[in-house]
This record gives structure tokens, sequence and C-alpha cells, in this order.
């Protein structure tokens, strides 16, 4: 028998999750059965995952947008109809935000660097204190197009304001364009990242430096992918990833 607080305490232990501050509630946040024999994963917490995860069986649900973000959550409307169908359904809900971001053998940019071939990896991007990013460089010069091609996102929003050939880039996923400027500081060639907004136009042609939206679900699924491929390693557990597809 798999326990419950096994599989917490272990993801806590490789995430390190008590050293990294976040806003998120990492960890166990709805408490369902201890016995655990089928766990599904999926980057949002939201009804339309948890009612196929319960299709599916699942005792448990990990993901990396969890439902409680450091403020006290008053449980109505379409927030309660969430809880209530893990609650009823006695299904646990665990969540991991930035400690998932920024490791760097399951995180969103350690794996989004790999798919690239980024080389020389070194920390990046400072988000209220904690840098949760990469930087690195490219064993040969990329254009943006084939860099896109790597990630599989050959039609992702792009400018094409920095060098036609690319040696370095640096990787903040979900909504890490608030440090593009940072990228322009240290003459990075490429920022890549999930979300973008208006001025980001402008940042990058006065900036000279290129740019790529993944978008801010498809830039996240990657971590709790390999987070899910490790756990099932360890605890020879069956998983499952549910993909709730999100354009943004």
């Amino acid at each position: 028998m798999i326990r419950r607080t096994e599989i917490i305490n272990y993801i806590n232990k490789i995430l390190n999750s008590a050293a990294v501050a976040d806003r998120s509630a990492n960890g166990l946040q709805i408490e369902g059965k201890e016995e655990i024999k089928k766990i599904a994963f999926g980057v949002s917490a939201g009804a339309e995952l948890f009612r196929r995860a319960v299709k599916a069986g699942a005792d448990m649900i990990i993901v990396h947008h969890g439902l409680f973000w450091g403020t006290e959550q008053v449980i109505t409307g379409p927030f309660k109809k969430r809880v209530e169908i893990l609650v009823k359904n006695d299904v646990s809900l665990a969540a991991w935000h930035l400690p998932l971001d920024m490791n760097p053998a399951l995180g969103n940019n350690a794996v989004l660097a790999a798919e690239i071939g980024l080389k020389n990896l070194k920390p990046f991007g400072n988000y209220h204190g904690t840098v949760i990013g990469f930087k690195g460089t490219l064993p040969k010069p990329l254009s943006l197009r084939e860099i896109k091609n790597k990630l599989g996102a050959a039609d992702a929003p792009s400018f094409n304001f920095g060098p036609e050939k690319i040696k370095t880039a640096a990787l903040v996923s979900g909504k890490g364009y608030d440090m593009l400027p940072q990228a322009v500081e240290q003459g990075i060639d490429v920022f890549i990242t999930g979300s973008v907004e208006e001025p980001v136009q402008e940042i990058c042609r006065e900036g000279k430096i290129n740019f790529i939206a993944l978008g801010h679900y498809a830039s996240e699924t990657r971590g709790i992918k390999k987070l899910m491929q490790n756990v099932s390693k360890k605890f020879k557990i069956e998983t499952g990833f549910i993909d709730v597809e999100n354009p943004f």
C-alpha cells in the first residue's frame, strides 16, 4: 500500500519546497483517502480536470496551479463546486508551483532548456526575490524558427528583433514576460516564456531581442509530466496526465 503522506513527503523533498518562498500553498491542499492507487496529473486545478480525474479512478490529483494562493478563500459558488468534487469523492489534491518551475531536474524551465539543447545553464529570472528560470548557450547558433520547431511550437507568437543566429537563450515559463527586461539587460539573444502582453513587442524592438510565447499552459505542461514520470517510477504506481487544453 502506498500512503498519501509518503508521496507528499517525497515530492516536497525532491522539489525542496520548504526552501522556496511562494504564494502557492505547496503540498497537500485537499485531504482525501490515505491509500493511493492511482494519481492524475494536470496543469491547473479546476472542475473539468477534477471530473475527468474522478472518472479515471484517481485517488489523488497533482497539479502545478493549485486552489490556494496565500489568502483566505471563501468556499462559495464555482469554487465550492471545485472543492465539492474532491471532498465528495474522497480525492486528495496537491500542488507545487514555483518549486516545479525552478527545479533543475524536473522543472518547467529545465525541461524547456533541454528541448532546445541549451548548455552551461545558470539561474535566471528574479521573481520577487526568487530566481526561477535558466539561461545558457546553444551548442550551435539557431534561427528563431529552428528553436520554435524544437519546442513543437511552430505557430507560437514571436518577435524577431534580435540576432538572426541565436547563441544564447533565457527561459521563464508561465507569465514570465515580466522578466523580459532582465534578459535585455543581460544581452540574451532570445527570451522564451509562456504568455505575452501588449508592451512586449516594443521592449523587444528597443532591446534588440527575440521573443517566443509558448502559451502559459503549454509552457507548464513540461514540469508536471516530468514529475509524473518520476513519481510513477519511484512508487510503481499508476499515473496519467489529464490534458485540459488551454490555448493561453
